[in-house]
């Protein structure tokens, strides 16, 4: 069967990575409005008789020296000699990111990056924003005009193309194909982008490059109530303040206002947003209890490349000397959750990340007033261990064992797959839990407990989280995005 596709548009040079950014949004934009176009006639009974196709844009780099470049850098260049591409969607959103990724290319290996029609195939699905059905008004069944199945017409997604293969570091590359230049390719990247929506409740053109992911809803409300108070007065850097179902609050001092309607139903893991410009904001998001959601999220989170992801929540504490309340600081992980098992070994060590640390330490002293020897009086840093079993603590004497031998200070379900993606997508990760119950010492989280140390404790730990990422923010992004979570042979892009 032939193809119809909109006319070529030729590979072009550029040696101004603005310019280039341009040129994949002209190439992106005028694809998926062609696919837009041929989907709403096909949905309304007009079926072509070829198969119509349009695809990604690329970026490209060719490069044939050997040259070495300062050291220090953790990207912004290539491993070595040759081609090396990627596929590019959405890059209205990825704009400031892929301007500068292009940029350190260009400037350090002084050659021109190439921009151009990829091979890879945009699914019809992927042409819209969100949910296919809902932005065309497509019934959830096929329309009696239409007489040829939706794949026979248009690419659909393809989950089998659509893994973490360069990430994990099992990619196959087929002879003369070019080497990957960033961790996802186009597919993979929309796939995501959907999913956000889809459990969080907003677009991911709301996300910010600083996240926090908590396992209660107080964390939630609490920083609602301080975005709302901020907005309110004016103050800060912040533009606007997003809530599931895309509800935007607006800063007085923008002229204020909210805009949109909260969701009939609450996501599964709603998320906020108090956005600044360039994404240099802060996500908040509820993941709720157990490993799967927190693999779950970040495995979609990674792709919109943050500059940091932290966990703040709670956790039990193991050791007598421990008080509700009391934080504890991760140095290392007991990864007894088992969701990355395959695609990261739990012999692979995920290490503390000095920069973070620095970061939330500095953020509790400034926060509760310690510092110094007199911290230890309610932080503990120590190894964190995640189960996967919610009811851990009556499942015998070898699981007790098991955390004793490990020097286990805390335990929860969420924060090592959550430290476990950081490590694998190479995102700058770190994790504060506070002590909300010490089930082998008889404190066991009761109602009346519960609420006495939500009401004390939350507003402050949360406030802590923030500060750390304020800390962060104020670091150079070579500095924060360091060597130490890049591979052996790594991809150009951060």
């Amino acid at each position: 069967m032939t193809v119809q596709s909109p006319p070529p548009m030729a590979t072009e040079s550029f040696t101004d990575a603005a310019a280039a950014v341009a040129r994949l949004e002209d190439i992106y934009e005028r694809n998926t409005a062609f696919l837009r176009g041929h989907f709403e006639a096909y949905a309304n009974g007009v079926v072509p008789a070829t198969r119509i196709r349009a695809t990604y844009p690329f970026v490209r780099l060719t490069t044939s020296s050997h040259a070495r470049l300062d050291s220090r850098l953790a990207y912004g260049f290539v491993a070595g000699p040759g081609v090396h591409e990627t596929s590019v969607t959405r890059p209205d959103l990825f704009r400031s990111y892929l301007t500068e990724q292009i940029r350190l290319l260009i400037e350090n290996h002084g050659v021109p990056v190439e921009i151009g029609e990829s091979a890879e195939p945009i699914p019809v699905h992927f042409a819209y924003r969100r949910d296919i059905n809902i932005e065309t008004a497509l019934p959830h069944h096929e329309s009696p005009l239409v007489t040829r199945s939706l794949r026979d017409v248009f690419d659909a997604p393809d989950l089998a193309t659509m893994d973490d293969a360069i990430a994990d570091g099992t990619l196959k590359l087929k002879p003369d194909m070019p080497e990957p230049l960033s961790l996802f390719r186009a597919a993979r990247v929309d796939y995501s982008l959907r999913r956000l929506y889809h459990y969080t409740g907003t677009d991911p053109d709301h996300f910010q490059n600083f996240v926090i992911f908590t396992n209660y809803q107080f964390y939630v409300e609490a920083f609602a109530d301080w975005g709302r108070q901020q907005l309110a007065a004016g103050q800060g850097a912040a533009e606007a303040f997003v809530e599931p179902g895309n509800v935007i609050t607006r800063n007085g001092r923008l002229g204020g206002g909210t805009t949109g309607s909260a969701p009939a139903r609450t996501p599964q893991m709603p998320a906020l947003h108090l956005v600044e410009p360039g994404h240099q904001g802060i996500t908040l998001i509820n993941i709720g209890t157990g490993p799967s959601n927190a693999r779950n999220v970040t495995d979609h989170i990674a792709v919109l490349r943050p500059h940091a992801w932290l966990m703040v929540g709670h956790c039990a504490g193991l050791r007598n000397t421990q008080r509700l309340g009391d934080y504890v600081l991760a140095h290392g992980y007991v990864r007894e959750d088992h969701v990355l098992d395959q695609e990261l070994p739990p012999w692979v060590p995920i290490p503390a990340l000095a920069e973070v640390q620095v970061a939330l330490e500095e953020a509790v002293e400034t926060v509760t007033g310690y510092s110094g020897f007199e911290l230890k009086r309610v932080m503990r840093t120590g190894t964190v261990a995640s189960v996967d079993n919610r009811n851990w603590e009556i499942s015998g004497p070898a699981v007790i064992r098991r955390l004793s031998q490990s020097r286990a200070v805390a335990l929860d379900m969420e924060s090592a797959a959550i430290a476990a993606n950081g490590y694998r997508f190479r995102v700058p990760y770190g994790t504060l839990l506070c002590v909300s119950d010490k089930p082998l010492h008889g404190e066991i989280k009761l109602a009346g407990m519960a609420s006495d140390f939500y009401r004390q404790r939350v507003g402050q730990h949360l406030q802590i989280g923030l500060k750390a990422l304020e800390l962060l923010k104020h670091q150079e992004s070579e500095r924060l995005h360091s060597r130490k979570l890049r591979s052996f042979a790594e991809v150009a892009f951060q």
